[in-house]
């Protein structure tokens, strides 16, 4: 069939509005534009890509088997040169296009509200709660599958029913009514045994309420809801509480300084103890770097990006120690208003560092070693068994021993926790790290302190190497601070120390046993060579102390180890 072909005169607004309306029937076909001088332009005249534009109305007479021409410009010369065109052609005038053009803009209108409409729909149906909604005469125009759903109720029994008769206590009856919105409204849905929870607002059109719409779900779905939130702010609190609790190791191997044999001793066996999961036991005065040992252990070992935690048993007090220990749940006693994670419950995976281990009383000692041998534990009130993986790291400056005998600690725990025995050796026995302790310490409480502390002098370090140090390291930390605070002085002195090591043990006068000259040097050499270590700088100061030269020194002992071999 042929297509009726259409002139359109002018290119403003309501020319392409004429285009858009004609351009999709399958019929018509636009044959070009006539531009007329002196008229604007359409802003999206240039879209309409394809379409001849024509610059004199003349050439509509050379055009063939034109049909239509519409024109949408009013202006007398237009109208005086369409009425020459001698062609058999139906004339549109401006009256005519005024119409088409209405006609378009509801048109698009048209398809905009449908399209709108489809999108509204497709979301009222994609929701998952019930959405039902009324004019303002109540009558119930609408509901969304999800109505069904909770409520049991067909569309086709609903929509038409007028809600202030089946409901009138509801919230979209209470929104028409009072054309205010209602939130978190409970009840009964009309028809229905359905118990939800409701909130309806208003349809307000130029200050008139124009109807309501409510939006609700099912009580229990809310309930289940409310749980689950409760479960997830109380897993949210218990891993909040944890985070704040988990600590890392904070030293390695290579923060334990000295070059003492049995230093090296101890520290070569950790080195190994920390290449398996066994339970180790660090034996040792106080103050000695036992939780140094601990430290350095996890470090080394498979767990050392697992948390590191620490307790020292004799600062918590026994009734509060189990509770430490395994943690308590929600209302095991009064004032227990949430539970509590355990030490162990938060060392899975890593290491826990029981400091201080012979203090424990025996009925929590008892319950430690069901952890170690099952690693399995219930909270106090709890009924749930916690499986945990952890490595222990017990420590004492107590002899376990003596205690067993005493009937202090059991014997089955001993054993537990002594799978691998460490002893960390007291600073009296290796004072040939003095120095490489005090000038750490100095470079450190430099820094912290802010002083310029080059070290010690001669009969400073002699103060040092006289003193037993009963408080071990840490006393020897103690007192390098104590002095650094309150001196400004480069070099410390004998003077500055004195006043903190008063305590040097002073030798009682008593009547000896006459002996041989030669006995007598042996024996002082011997306790020369206790007092100041066995080592080359031992020897060479135990030689100055004994007034002797370091030649002489290794004489005599060569010639004591001839002779006693000789014997």
């Amino acid at each position: 069939m042929q297509k009726i072909k259409v002139v359109i005169i002018g290119t403003g607004t309501d020319g392409v509005s004429v285009y858009n309306l004609l351009k999709d029937i399958n019929d018509v076909e636009i044959e070009c534009f006539v531009e007329i001088p002196g008229e604007p332009m359409a802003t999206d005249f240039l879209n309409l890509d394809g379409i001849k534009i024509c610059q004199d109305l003349a050439v509509i007479q050379n055009l063939k088997n034109i049909a239509v021409v519409v024109n949408t410009v009013k202006h007398p010369l237009v109208e005086e040169n369409i009425k020459k065109i001698e062609q058999n052609v139906s004339i549109i005038d401006t009256r005519a296009v005024n119409l088409m053009v209405h006609l378009f803009r509801e048109k698009r209108e048209l398809l905009e509200s449908k399209r709108i409409q489809g999108e509204l729909s497709t979301i009222l149906n994609s929701v998952q709660e019930a959405v039902e909604v009324a004019d303002k005469n109540g009558v119930i125009k609408y509901v969304n599958p999800a109505f069904t759903r909770v409520t049991g109720i067909p569309p086709d029994n609903r929509i038409g029913q007028n809600v202030f008769e089946i409901s009138p206590e509801g919230a979209l009856a209470m929104a028409i009514r009072t054309g205010k919105s209602v939130f978190g409204h409970r009840t009964r849905v009309g028809g229905s045994n359905a118990e939800v929870i409701s909130n309806a607002s208003p349809i307000i059109v130029d200050d008139n309420v124009e109807g309501a719409v409510v939006v609700f779900q099912h009580f229990t779905d809310v309930m289940k809801l409310m749980d689950e939130l409760r479960q997830r702010t109380t897993m949210i609190e218990s891993l909040s509480d944890k985070f704040g609790q988990v600590t890392t190791c904070k030293y390695c191997f290579m923060d334990i300084l000295g070059n003492n044999t049995e230093l090296k001793k101890s520290i070569q066996l950790s080195e190994r103890a920390a290449r398996s999961n066994s339970t180790v036991l660090l034996l040792g005065e106080s103050g000695t770097g036992k939780e140094l040992f601990a430290h350095s252990i996890h470090h080394a070992s498979s767990r050392r990006d697992k948390p590191f935690i620490k307790v020292n048993c004799a600062a918590i007090p026994e009734n509060l120690l189990e509770s430490e220990f395994f943690g308590y749940a929600k209302g095991a006693f009064t004032g227990a208003v949430k539970s509590k994670i355990g030490k162990f419950e938060l060392a899975h995976g890593g290491s826990i560092f029981l400091d201080e281990i012979g203090d424990m009383n025996l009925s929590l000692q008892g319950k430690l070693l069901r952890v170690l041998q099952e690693m399995e534990f219930e909270k106090i009130g709890g009924n749930q068994t916690i499986r945990v993986d952890v490595r222990v790291i017990a420590a004492t400056n107590r002899s376990l021993r003596d205690l067993i005998r005493k009937g202090e600690f059991r014997e089955d725990l001993y054993y537990r926790l002594n799978v691998v025995e460490i002893t960390v050796p007291p600073l009296r026995v290796r004072k040939e790290d003095l120095p490489v302790l005090v000038n750490n310490l100095i470079f450190k409480l430099n820094r912290k302190l802010g002083k310029k502390v080059k070290g010690l002098t001669k009969d400073a370090e002699e103060v040092f190497y006289s003193y037993d140090w009963p408080g071990n390291v840490r006393e020897l930390e103690n007192v390098v601070e104590r002095v650094m605070v309150t001196v400004d002085e480069e070099t410390l002195t004998k003077k500055n120390f004195i006043q903190y090591v008063s305590q040097l043990k002073a030798v009682p006068e008593r009547d000896i046993e006459l002996l041989p000259i030669d006995q007598m040097e042996q024996v002082l050499i011997s306790k020369a060579l206790v007092k100041y270590g066995n080592t080359v700088e031992g020897k060479r100061r135990a030689a100055k102390a004994l007034n002797i030269s370091l030649a002489t020194l290794y004489n005599k002992l060569k010639k004591a180890k001839f002779e006693s071999s000789s014997i």
